[in-house]
């Protein structure tokens, strides 16, 4: 997997109606731009969703399936008390169950589940029975509708694949308000602060910085292979991308903190929810932001241009659980 990301962008063109026809009209929406070329050690998600033609790949997690992969879940429902087994098969091209994954960042799946108002978020990773069966006993912190993602690569194939699908927890659904903009998170006494501008159509580097009681924070452990990932999902349609920082743990030269660095890039324009996993202490946590991303590089607009900015998680998100 690999940094930048590239979610991939939206582009809607009007066709030439006459061959002499000048000053064609664009339909609204960002221009994929090409993002600069940064490399990592660790590598992030490859998780934009290729399509052929000239259209534009789509961003990932918006579709069920993709490239004759498709994902099926085998649980219809979640649960909201004590965790049940959720269960779901990954389907090839070939119409069978995948058995054989590429390892990426110690797991062979990385399972995302999130209301769809971007809230009771959990990184979780299930295990493969040998029938091609995924599976995780799983409990969910509010009904209402939620999204599944399934991040993976199917062994023999080049490029890793992110596929989502629906999946309801039955009850009484209060939808949560999507938290406002700020520039710091808290979780468990430790404060994360963003430094960073976020550009549709570009890679922009944003750096988290972990602190605890006003201290940095320079022993960060190593989780799944990185010292931080971080998902960002798109409000409204909850568009996917899973970044790997800068640097690996072990590389002689990357520090364990405070700074986590990641190089972002986002489809569009908008809001967007923002969900840092990082291990302390033998513990997994995670602080959420909503990210507010400027105008796209491509268009005609100061450099002043507002980027992006970060939120605390609200009240009602919960606990976040990771396996």
């Amino acid at each position: 997997m690999r940094t930048p990301v590239k979610v991939g962008g939206f582009v809607l063109g009007l066709a030439a109606v006459f061959a002499a026809a000048l000053g064609l009209g664009h339909a609204a929406g960002p221009t994929q731009v090409p993002a600069a070329n940064h490399t990592t050690a660790t590598g992030a998600h490859d998780s934009s969703n290729h399509t052929t033609g000239a259209s534009a790949p789509l961003p990932a997690g918006l579709q069920v399936t993709q490239d004759g992969y498709r994902l099926t879940p085998l649980t219809t429902t979640l649960a909201t008390g004590a965790p049940q087994v959720f269960r779901f098969q990954i389907t090839g091209p070939d119409g069978r169950p995948v058995t054989r994954y590429t390892t990426s960042h110690e797991k062979d799946l990385h399972l995302i589940v999130v209301r769809r108002d971007l809230s009771g978020f959990q990184h979780v990773h299930p295990v493969l029975a040998a029938d091609g069966t995924w599976s995780i006993p799983l409990a969910v912190p509010a009904a209402g509708q939620y999204r599944a993602f399934a991040d993976f690569q199917p062994a023999g194939r080049a490029e890793s694949l992110t596929l989502g699908v629906d999946v309801a927890a039955p009850g009484d659904y209060r939808p949560a308000v999507l938290p406002a903009p700020a520039s710091t998170a808290t979780v468990d006494g430790y404060t994360v602060t963003l430094d960073g501008t976020l550009t549709p159509g570009t890679a922009s580097k944003l750096t988290l910085s972990v602190s605890k009681n006003g201290r940095p924070v320079t022993d960060l452990q190593p989780y799944l292979g990185a010292y931080g990932h971080l998902v960002a999902l798109r409000d409204g349609d909850l568009a996917y991308l899973h970044v790997h920082p800068d640097g690996a743990p072990g590389d002689g030269h990357t520090a364990a903190g405070p700074q986590i660095s990641f190089y972002v890039e986002v489809p569009s324009a908008g809001a967007y929810r923002m969900y840092l996993d990082f291990q302390h202490a033998g513990k997994v946590r995670t602080a959420e932001f909503t990210a507010v991303a400027g105008p796209s590089a491509s268009a005609s607009q100061p450099s002043s241009s507002p980027g992006v900015t970060m939120a605390p998680p609200s009240p009602s998100h919960g606990d976040h659980t990771h396996g």
